[in-house]
C-alpha cells in the first residue's frame, strides 16, 4: 500500500515544530497528525505547548490514554480497587485529591446525561477544540458501548466548566 499521511507521537512541541520546519524547507512530506497522551487528568503536557503547534499547523490530533488507563471509568476509587485488573498498578498515581475531584465531576455530569463516567470522559476529549479523535480501548462489548455513546453526548457549558475546573492543573 501507499502511505498517504504520516503522524508523530510523543513529540515535544519544540521537536514537532522543528520537524515541520525541516519538512517545509526541504519539500519533505510533513506530519499531518499528532498522537499525544491527553485526558481529563493528563492535560498539561498537551495544552501548555503542543496544542498551539498542532492548531497553528492544522494537524489532526488523535489522543491516546483518553481514559487514563481506565481510571476515568470510575472503576478505580481506592487502593483496594487496584487489583481489579492488570492495569491497577498504573492507576495508583491518579488516586489523589485531584483525581477524586475529577471522578466526582464525572459522576455528576454522567448522572445529568444518564451515562457512565467513561462516556463523559471521552465526550469531554471530543468536545475539546483541535481534537480530531480519541483512542480508548475496550475489553468487553459493554465497555465498547460506553465509549461509542460519547459520540451522541453533547456537553453543555455547565458540564464543561465543571469538568475543566475539577481537572485544572
Amino acid at each position: 500500500g501507499k502511505v498517504r499521511a504520516i503522524g508523530a507521537s510523543n513529540y515535544s512541541a519544540a521537536r514537532l515544530q522543528a520537524a515541520l520546519q525541516v519538512s517545509e524547507a526541504n519539500g519533505f512530506a510533513r506530519y499531518e497528525s499528532m498522537q499525544p497522551e491527553y485526558n481529563l487528568y493528563d492535560r498539561a503536557g498537551y495544552e501548555k505547548e503542543l496544542e498551539a503547534v498542532c492548531v497553528e499547523n492544522g494537524l489532526g490530533v488523535i489522543t491516546f490514554y483518553s481514559l487514563a488507563s481506565g481510571f476515568l471509568t470510575g472503576k478505580y476509587r481506592s487502593d483496594a480497587d487496584l487489583d481489579k485488573s492488570k492495569r491497577g498498578g498504573g492507576i495508583k498515581k491518579y488516586l489523589n485529591g485531584r483525581g477524586f475531584d475529577i471522578l466526582k465531576a464525572l459522576d455528576t455530569v454522567a448522572a445529568r446525561h444518564n451515562a457512565d463516567p467513561a462516556t463523559i470522559a471521552i465526550a469531554w476529549v471530543m468536545a475539546r477544540p483541535g481534537i480530531t479523535a480519541p483512542i480508548a480501548s475496550a475489553t468487553s462489548v459493554d465497555q465498547l458501548k460506553q465509549i461509542t455513546k460519547a459520540a451522541d453526548i453533547i456537553l453543555n457549558s455547565d458540564d464543561l466548566a465543571m469538568l475543566n475546573q475539577a481537572s485544572s492543573y
